[in-house]
């Protein structure tokens, strides 16, 4: 990795969470190697084709009752149709009816502008689309897309007046340099929040192992820092368990100062009321303001 500060950081006073909603789960034709919602591995996981709006409403609230101050509506498959965006605005519709400041997310894949814009319109804040590997590593993990398509979406994003959620997946067989790339390429994003995801192992799917450490992961979160603000939203997402476990101080020293809460896309996370339990002993405060 390029060279990080060696001095410990003083942790963030304020952390914010998020929990994710996977609102249409396993439908995808894509290949990427690391995913399990892709039909191509048959990975033994729930799938199934757009929840009821009612029941993400709900589950938004829950989310809300544990602190989630962003809430992320997640669809499997290549990008936004009209179906998939219409379905995302009506559930941002009504969950902004029933719930007050809440962020809300949304993550579907390649997206044009004017798709982009409509979201917008319809109370979504943010978007989430992570470019996963570097430019150079991409082709090795995915063949049915390119890493220009996903960079190309994140400049629609910003083109479109929302936040950008950008970040990456650590972990997947790359190589040094090539984390470096993926570090260059987010910042050149100027992404508002960046997701730190680690490569998590399934059985189904072409990669087998992960190749990183909890003194690497704590560089990669250095590092990002580094070339951000401080206001700037660093997210420790998928992986989060396995590489620290309940150990969540080195992460929010080296500068990270957000995580995702609750289940992921297709693993189980730690109860909600866990992970507060730790950031009550770290001497942590929950956010209740989004800074984007």
């Amino acid at each position: 990795m390029p060279k990080v500060q060696t001095q410990r950081r003083t942790m963030t006073n304020k952390i914010y969470l998020c929990a994710i909603n996977n609102i249409l789960s396993g439908s995808c034709d894509q290949d990427c190697s690391f995913c399990t919602q892709s039909v191509k591995y048959r990975a033994d996981i729930d799938r199934y084709y757009f929840k009821p709006i009612e029941q993400i409403v709900v589950e938004a609230k829950a989310a809300k009752k544990v602190d989630a101050l962003g809430y992320c509506l997640v669809t499997s498959g290549l990008g936004l149709d009209d179906k998939k965006t219409e379905f995302i605005a009506k559930s941002a519709k009504a969950i902004k009816k029933e719930i007050k400041d809440i962020h809300l997310i949304a993550c579907n894949g390649l997206a044009s502008t004017e798709q982009l814009k409509y979201l917008k319109e319809s109370g979504i804040d943010s978007y989430n689309h992570n470019l996963e590997s570097s430019q150079n590593y991409y082709e090795k993990i995915c063949s049915t897309h390119s890493w220009d398509e996903r960079y190309q979406t994140c400049l629609n994003v910003k083109s479109a007046g929302l936040s950008l959620c950008s970040g990456g997946i650590f972990g997947m067989g790359e190589t040094r340099e090539d984390r470096e790339e993926l570090i260059r390429s987010i910042i050149s994003l100027k992404p508002d929040a960046v997701p730190v995801n680690f490569y998590h192992p399934n059985i189904a799917l072409p990669l087998k192992s992960s190749n990183i450490t909890k003194d690497e992961a704590v560089n990669i979160i250095k590092e990002i820092r580094n070339s951000m603000s401080e206001e700037n939203i660093i997210m420790v997402a998928g992986g989060r368990e396995l590489i620290f476990g309940n150990d969540l101080k080195d992460m929010f020293e080296a500068g990270a100062n957000s995580m995702v809460i609750g289940n992921y896309l297709t693993t189980t996370g730690e109860l909600p009321e866990f992970d507060k339990k730790i950031l009550s002993e770290l001497g942590l405060e929950i956010a209740t303001v989004c800074p984007n």
